[in-house]
């Protein structure tokens, strides 16, 4: 079978099956002249990082509504797009998406550049999301590789080299299969396959669009590929987190740095994360207690363990570091999920004095 053909049978199926997200100007759209916006495709290409559609929706729903444009998100506070960002987790994608906002509106007119090179010179744009932004937003011609298009390509060649090695031959191939024309939805077509039908466990082969063609399905094999190199266990960290509560009820928080894990949010004051549990180093003298629960997270490269311990504090307290936020304007839903763990685990010390 022609490569073309491969992207024909892909597209008829596309058409009539395309799954209607918040973001996506669908293909019945698009023959009605409606045209996909850069701004909201890049914002939820950017979102969806790592990140299942479902955890996104509600999140892009509302920066969307908060922040509508690409000059309004350029304009916002960081403490508010943080804030809004919390809870979605690879925190450094919320620094890097107002950095490239501000790009965007300072060094080009607040319009996004249409091509994948132009887009590769924005801060926090790399090579899959130039090319969707590249593909899907302006329908220029350009290999969209995710990990749903990895699965699709390696069970539709039956490659058995396994990932992550597999990805220059695998990107070889979604390139060949790219048509000069709708680019934009066969890339979408690629991974609404890879999400709907050919996915990780029980593939649908039965009703995928391109069974008759793919080699691992001939062969009995779809189920097996894409095959993975074996991850090495994950280290364990350790650390201390401590919330204090001001006798009028207020709480001390302090900003994490920019650079690192949850740089730039919020969080309470706490110890380094090592290997070796930390030695204390609270932000203010005070009668520390400790939680009987402790709070266990996991992040990408590391699984987390924290202690956490509570003080009460009164007025007069004068803390190291952090400052105090009255409880009013504490929103939990600001702060990590990791940092709304340790609270849930302080609350019966906190309820108790």
């Amino acid at each position: 079978m022609r490569d073309d053909e491969f992207s024909s049978m892909l597209l008829a199926w596309y058409d009539q099956n395309a799954r209607t997200l918040p973001w996506r100007i669908g293909p019945a759209e698009r023959k009605a002249g409606q045209i996909p916006d850069p701004y909201k495709v890049w914002l939820s290409e950017i979102m969806l990082q790592q990140t299942t559609v479902a955890s996104v929706r509600s999140y892009f729903l509302r920066f969307v509504d908060l922040w509508p444009d690409v000059g309004a998100l350029a304009a916002a506070d960081d403490v508010d797009v943080m804030g809004e960002w919390a809870g979605l987790g690879y925190y450094a994608r919320a620094r890097n998406l107002l950095k490239c906002a501000r790009a965007i509106e300072s060094d080009h007119g607040g319009r996004f550049p249409e091509t994948r090179d132009a887009l590769l010179k924005l801060p926090g744009i790399g090579p899959y999301t130039a090319a969707a932004i590249s593909a899907i937003a302006y329908d220029k011609r350009a290999t969209v590789v995710d990990g749903n298009v990895e699965r699709v390509i390696a069970r539709l060649f039956c490659i058995e080299t396994p990932l992550p090695a597999a990805k220059p031959e695998l990107t070889g191939y979604a390139d060949r299969l790219t048509p000069q024309e709708r680019a934009g939805d066969h890339a979408q077509a690629m991974m609404d396959l890879g999400a709907t039908i050919c996915t990780p466990r029980n593939p649908a082969c039965g009703i995928c669009p391109l069974k008759k063609p793919c080699l691992a399905n001939s062969q009995g094999r779809a189920a097996d590929l894409p095959n993975k190199s074996a991850k090495p266990a994950k280290p364990v960290r350790y650390g201390i987190a401590y919330v204090a509560m001001r006798a009028d009820g207020a709480f001390l928080l302090e900003q994490r740095p920019d650079k690192g894990l949850l740089g730039g949010m919020q969080g309470w004051p706490g110890t380094g994360w090592a290997e070796k549990a930390a030695n204390p180093s609270p932000p203010v003298a005070a009668d520390w207690r400790h939680c009987h629960d402790e709070v266990r997270h996991t992040f990408t490269h590391f699984h987390l363990r924290l202690s956490v311990q509570v003080a009460h504090l009164p007025i007069a307290a004068q803390p190291q570091r952090g400052q105090f936020i009255a409880r009013e304007n504490l929103r939990l839903t600001d702060l990590p999920t990791v940092m709304r763990k340790v609270f849930d685990a302080a609350k019966p010390l906190l309820q108790g004095n």
